[in-house]
């Protein structure tokens, strides 16, 4: 197989593109690297194509070892033919493969292999081949009968010669394919209740039927979770007399043969005993496999989101940390999120000292100034809302609150890491913190968490973990380098997820960064023990310098470049003083026309790119942080919502019309925070008037959207919400 020709065609893209690709990969790499400063070899391909291209080069990588290894498998054997090795060599998908080996595989005893023993199997090639049209099959099979080989009779030696055949069908790498085709396309997956008259989660699939191919993916997860739990039976059905029919066209030439009616009962037993077996797990396996990519794909869409919302910057926070028994934390937080001052308020039940709960926060207001109270959204977090309001209207103060989802901050501040950050503070006053600044910086904060933990996304504990945890950490990875993170302040948490830093890198670089003092220049990097020239090389454009020796070291230019932009730079009349007060902004266009003039900008790009002998993609970039040096991509992000009132669930009514923020896109819709303390439920079929195969057409997290309420739930504690007008 032609992999690079293979993948081109795959992914519409120039074999030219693959090859470097390939080579930039093989070289050691890593994908943020390549998506930025290779993109004249790669032909501007992105980050996200970059991964699917690496993940499928390394599975027909993988195919062609195996391919390999079968045939040198079967060769061993002394089985090898030349149509079984042209067979292997061309399939293209490793289940193929597998179905062609599995006539050699080493297998457990058998009925069939237990036949072969006995001497049946020259019995059983005379059946297969049809070709007696006289007698009787009990006549042919009477010279077979040995007792000592436990043949006592005709039937015997029948039977197992059945059990022969039998076998090489279930093994037939043509049949099981089309059956598997056959199965998926037309069969369906049936549940039933464990027992019916017990309430629970599962009601909705206790008599159910679904085509196999049409099955929602969460339907699929939600089957397998119930099955586990024991509550749902779950049983795959196909058309099998259809299967059989098939399979009989496929074996039975002769109709005319003695065997004929032998061989019926055979591929019945064949299909009934060990295909339709095999077949069901192989759908249960294919379902769910196709039902966790797409989930782990819906997550890692929401993560991205969440981690790159907007940061709220020069703010000084007042973080709440919701509880009942033992109060609510609170951190104070300055706008860099350095902790000024932590307690504890009791405004929820059992306590529900409201009135003191009141008098801390406006002592806190009047001595640090804050601007913003941040409130979880878990255990208590409505109460606390509703005190946080009251309290913001009873005074009148300039200040607004916002809830942040909270999940995994308690497994952050229970961790090793903020033990090692936050020594002298317990738990809960971690977490708090840990809130507030999840405001401040999403992505800084949520880095220290196991991306499994942040909680956008459905049935994450029903999911491949390792899969799971592969895929967000590449999400993480591609969002701290799109940033980049500033040398001199980054957490050790931060600076691993930069291309090329590992964990103990990282805590080298701030080991260093504390006995030698903040980093002047980005080639001091090169001083932190195990940070190597191909290191250096990989990270060195990701981390950013303020106020150091020189100006591109705060910008996304990679030092490999500093010589041609300072060419640049001086052709233009770029002073280092220009980048460091924030760029040159769009004045930067009418220098290059004055320098390189022509009818278009364009063509002035092109004149400048032959001149200085780089790549137009690799200009433009140098271009973009010459305008604005550094550029946080989360700034164009829409702006957190903030609020100073609070709205009653009893207040809600259908076809009130609100604004809310999107918490979490799932399959079947998009959760909605408007301001109660149960998020509402968009439906898919209620985004749009037009059709969509998924949410994530129409809104991600920490969009915000105008919905219209269209059943309030009160028992069920359920909203349904429309962003149909």
């Amino acid at each position: 197989m032609d992999i690079v020709k293979k993948l081109a065609g795959e992914f519409a893209v120039r074999e030219s593109q693959v090859t470097a690709t390939v080579q930039l990969i093989d070289e050691g790499n890593t994908i943020p690297f390549i998506a930025r400063y290779r993109k004249e070899a790669t032909g501007g391909l992105n980050d996200v194509v970059l991964r699917r291209l690496h993940e499928r080069l390394q599975y027909l990588r993988g195919l062609e070892e195996r391919k390999e290894e079968v045939l040198r498998l079967v060769e061993e054997q002394g089985k090898l033919t030349p149509e079984l090795a042209e067979e292997i060599r061309k399939a293209e998908i490793l289940q193929r493969v597998e179905d062609l080996y599995k006539p050699f595989k080493q297998k457990k005893a058998t009925r069939a292999s237990k036949a072969k023993e006995r001497g049946l199997e020259p019995l059983a090639m005379t059946i297969y081949a049809q070709q007696k049209q006289s007698g009787t099959p009990e006549e042919t099979a009477r010279k077979f009968i040995d007792p000592e080989k436990d043949v006592n009779s005709e039937s015997d030696a029948i039977q197992g010669a059945m059990d022969i055949i039998a076998e090489s069908i279930s093994e037939n790498a043509d049949i099981i394919g089309k059956i598997r085709e056959k199965t998926y396309g037309s069969g369906s997956i049936a549940t039933e209740a464990t027992d019916s008259e017990e309430k629970s989660p599962y009601e909705m699939y206790y008599d159910s039927v679904e085509r196999l191919a049409k099955i929602p993916n969460h339907r699929v997860l939600a089957i397998n979770r119930g099955e586990r739990e024991k509550k749902l039976k779950v049983k795959i059905t196909a058309e099998s007399e259809r299967i059989t029919d098939f399979i009989e066209r496929k074996i039975i030439g002769k109709r005319n043969s003695i065997f004929t009616d032998i061989l019926k009962d055979t591929i019945a037993d064949a299909y009934k005993r060990l295909i339709a077996p095999s077949v069901e797990r192989e759908m249960r396996k294919l379902l769910t496999e196709r039902a966790e990519a797409e989930a782990v794909k819906v997550f890692a869409a929401n993560t991205e989101n969440l981690l790159m919302a907007p940061p709220v910057k020069n703010k000084k926070i007042i973080s709440i940390d919701p509880g009942y028994r033992t109060g609510c934390k609170v951190a104070v937080l300055d706008e860099l999120g350095r902790l000024k001052a932590y307690t504890t308020i009791f405004p929820t039940k059992p306590k529900c000292d409201v009135a003191g709960s009141e008098k801390t926060l406006k002592k806190i207001v009047d001595r640090y100034g804050c601007d913003v109270i941040v409130i979880g959204n878990g255990t208590g977090s409505r109460e606390t809302e509703e005190v946080v309001a009251d309290f913001i209207g009873k005074t009148g103060l300039a200040i607004q609150y916002t809830i942040v989802n909270e999940a995994g901050a308690s497994v952050y501040s229970a961790s090793e890491l903020a033990a090692r950050e936050y020594p002298d503070l317990d738990v809960t006053t971690r977490g708090a913190m840990s809130l507030g600044r999840r405001l401040q910086d999403p992505l800084a904060e949520l880095v220290k968490i196991n991306p499994g933990n942040i909680g956008v996304g459905q049935y994450q504990h029903d999911i491949n973990a390792k899969m799971l945890d592969g895929a967000l950490s590449a999400v993480v990875e591609d969002c701290v380098n799109r940033v980049g993170v500033d040398l001199n302040t980054a957490s050790p948490s931060l600076l691993s997820y930069i291309a090329g830093i590992n964990a103990g890198i990282a805590k080298n670089i701030v080991e260093h960064r504390e006995k030698d003092g903040r980093f002047k220049n980005r080639k001091e990097l090169l001083k932190v023990p195990k940070l190597g020239a191909k290191t250096f090389e990989q990270c060195a454009g990701f981390l950013r310098i303020s106020g150091g020796d020189n100006p591109l070291d705060g910008t996304a230019v990679h030092p490999e470049a500093y010589e041609v932009t300072e060419t640049m730079m001086k052709k233009l009349g770029i002073s280092d003083e220009n980048i460091a007060v924030g760029g040159v902004g769009d004045s930067l266009d009418e220098k290059i026309g004055k320098a390189y003039p022509a009818a278009k900008l364009s063509e002035s790009l092109d004149m400048m790119a032959a001149e200085l002998e780089i790549g137009k993609p690799t200009l433009m970039d140098i271009m973009a942080e010459l305008k604005k040096p550094a550029r946080d991509p989360r700034d164009s992000a829409p702006p957190v919502i903030f609020r100073n009132d609070v709205k009653e669930f009893d207040d809600l009514k259908p076809d009130m019309e609100l604004s809310g923020v999107v918490r979490n896109v799932v399959d079947f819709g998009a959760f909605v925070d408007i301001g109660v303390k149960q998020d509402g439920l968009v439906h898919i079929s209620k985004m749009s008037r037009k059709y969509i195969s998924h949410p994530m057409e129409v809104v991600s997290v920490g969009d915000t959207v105008k919905v219209k309420i269209i059943d309030v739930d009160r028992e069920k504690n359920r909203i349904s919400l429309s962003m149909i007008f």
